[in-house]
């Protein structure tokens, strides 16, 4: 009588589990955050003495319907940039303003995602180098539907070279939300290679990641991978980037488009 009464209790206790667990609601995996910038810095700054204007555009044919956080915005549909605004105070150094971060989205309409100030460290007239690095610095002031944290600020270490027509470009990029120290550093580096094709075309792949904090690395089918195919256009009166983006994870945007127009003001 003792084992069946235990018998009985047991598969009651696993009914019941699984009658709970069947009518609890399906929480869906965070998506993947819009971002205002899709680049890997070369090192190239505006020459010393002249303000420089760079136009981002980032449209997401194809993206995550979920967002990152709880109200936050979500990708799909959704079109993100900013315009940026630089100075080359030294030959060494340029100074950057984001403003304003912008976002046109279907669940919210039109909208200001913040703000951001960037200083910016290089290796002298990297364009000439074999081998070439530099130092970015930014800090960021957030709109709630833009990031769950008012303040947050970007390390962007750059390392490269240019072998004959090829370029190879690395920046290890460390995103800080002011936390947890440095084991809270979130890892989300981006790379780039490309051939010049002439004086004015150059193709290349970039790959953009994102693996999680350094204390708590991400699984593969958790972290934000995605490859990019890029055309370049460099003439004296304007430079255009444009490229296409295919994620590579299920928390990826499946299908992105970028668009990047600068120019030299003065």
């Amino acid at each position: 009588m003792r084992l069946k009464r235990v018998t009985y209790m047991t598969g009651l206790a696993l009914t019941l589990a699984v009658s709970a667990a069947a009518q609890a609601p399906v929480v869906p995996a965070p998506g993947n955050a819009p971002t205002d910038e899709i680049q890997v810095y070369d090192a190239a700054i505006a020459p010393q003495g002249k303000f420089n204007l760079t136009f981002h555009a980032n449209f997401t044919p194809r993206g995550t319907t979920v967002p990152a956080f709880p109200g936050g915005l979500i990708s799909n549909h959704s079109l993100n940039g900013a315009f940026e605004w630089a100075y080359g105070a030294r030959d060494w150094l340029e100074l950057g303003l984001y403003l304003p971060l912008y976002s046109i989205a279907p669940d919210r309409g039109a909208a200001i995602n913040g703000g951001k100030l960037r200083v910016l460290f290089v290796s002298p007239h990297a364009a000439e180098r074999k081998f070439f690095y530099g130092a970015n610095f930014e800090f960021s002031y957030n709109a709630r539907h833009w990031d769950p944290r008012r303040y947050t600020s970007e390390i962007r270490p750059i390392v490269g070279t240019h072998l004959n027509r090829w370029d190879f470009i690395f920046n290890p990029i460390l995103d800080n939300q002011w936390r947890g120290g440095l084991k809270s550093l979130d890892f989300a580096p981006a790379a780039r290679a490309a051939y010049h094709l002439s004086k004015i075309w150059a193709a290349g792949i970039e790959e953009y990641g994102d693996y999680g904090e350094l204390r708590d690395i991400l699984p593969g089918a958790q972290q934000t991978q995605t490859l990019w195919a890029v055309l370049d256009h460099n003439t004296n009166a304007l430079s255009i980037e444009g490229g296409i983006g295919f994620g590579l994870t299920s928390t990826s945007d499946k299908l992105a488009l970028k668009l990047i127009l600068s120019r030299d003001l003065n």
